[in-house]
C-alpha cells in the first residue's frame, strides 16, 4: 500500500524561493503539498498556486499558527494520512533530502524524525551566531529536563500523522519547533535525528535578520521549555 505524505510549508513574504522549494521537492514521494500563505504582501501566494501547491491564507502572523491551519485542513480531508513533513519555504533547507526524513518512519523505527543540521553539511553563513547558540541552549535544556537526546530545533521534519494528532499541537509562533520536540519526548514517541545539509536562505530572515525577532524567538523558545515540565 502507497504511504500517503503530505507537507506544510509556512511561507511569510516567499515569493522568490517557494517556487524553487516545491520544485526540488520529490513529486514521486508525496500526496499534496499545502502552503500556507501567512500574512504575506507580496506574490508568494500565485507562486505557490502556479508550482501546484494547495494554498491556504493564514492572515495572522505566526510561525505556528500556519502550521495549525495546514493541520486544521488535514483534518478536514476524508483520507488517511500517514506522514506530515514540514519545511520552510526559505530554500535553506535542501528538499531532496525529504526520502531520508521519511523513510525511518515508513520502516517503523521512527515516529518523529528531526532533519539535524548540527550533524549535516552548514554552508558558511546559513546560519548566525545567535541561532547556533540557540540551538545549543534549547537542545541541551530539552536533554536536562525531558531526557530529549536532538542536536537541533531544524524546521525540517517528519511525523507520523497519527503521532501529530496525539501530541496536540499548540503554539501559535516561535515555540513550535520545540513545543514538537519536547512533547515527542513527554509522550514517548520514537525520535530520530538524520543529518541534513543547509544553505543561505534566499531573502531576508524576519527572525534571524533582525534583533526584535531573535530576541522574542530566544524568549520564546526558552519559555516553553519550562512551561511543559
Amino acid at each position: 500500500m502507497v504511504p500517503v505524505i503530505k507537507v506544510i510549508i509556512p511561507a511569510f513574504n516567499e515569493e522568490n524561493s517557494v517556487g524553487k522549494v516545491l520544485k526540488d521537492i520529490p513529486s514521486h514521494l508525496v500526496d499534496e503539498i499545502i502552503v500556507v500563505n501567512n500574512a504575506s504582501t507580496d506574490r508568494t501566494e500565485v507562486e505557490a498556486s502556479k508550482a501546484g501547491a494547495t494554498v491556504l491564507n493564514e492572515p495572522t502572523p505566526g510561525y505556528g499558527r500556519a502550521c495549525l491551519k495546514g493541520m486544521e485542513y488535514l483534518a478536514s480531508l476524508p483520507d488517511e494520512i500517514d506522514i506530515v513533513v514540514f519545511l520552510d519555504a526559505d530554500y535553506s533547507d535542501h528538499p531532496q533530502e525529504m526520502e531520508m526524513l521519511v523513510e525511518p518512519i515508513l520502516q517503523g523505527v521512527a515516529d518523529l524524525v528531526i532533519g539535524s543540521r548540527a550533524l549535516g553539511k552548514l554552508e558558511k553563513g546559513a546560519m548566525t551566531p545567535q541561532q547556533l547558540f540557540g540551538n545549543w541552549l534549547a537542545t541541551r535544556l530539552l536533554r536536562l529536563l525531558y531526557g530529549a537526546k536532538f542536536t537541533d530545533l531544524g524546521p525540517f521534519r517528519a511525523i507520523k500523522y497519527s503521532s501529530l494528532k496525539q501530541i496536540d499541537m499548540q503554539d501559535k509562533t516561535y515555540g513550535w519547533t520545540v513545543e514538537m520536540q519536547l512533547k515527542a519526548a513527554k509522550y514517548g514517541l520514537k525520535c530520530l535525528e538524520v543529518p541534513v545539509n543547509y544553505r543561505k536562505r534566499l531573502g531576508f530572515s524576519k527572525i534571524s535578520g533582525t534583533v526584535k525577532g531573535t530576541l522574542m524567538a530566544g524568549y520564546k523558545i526558552i519559555w516553553t521549555i519550562f512551561k511543559y515540565l
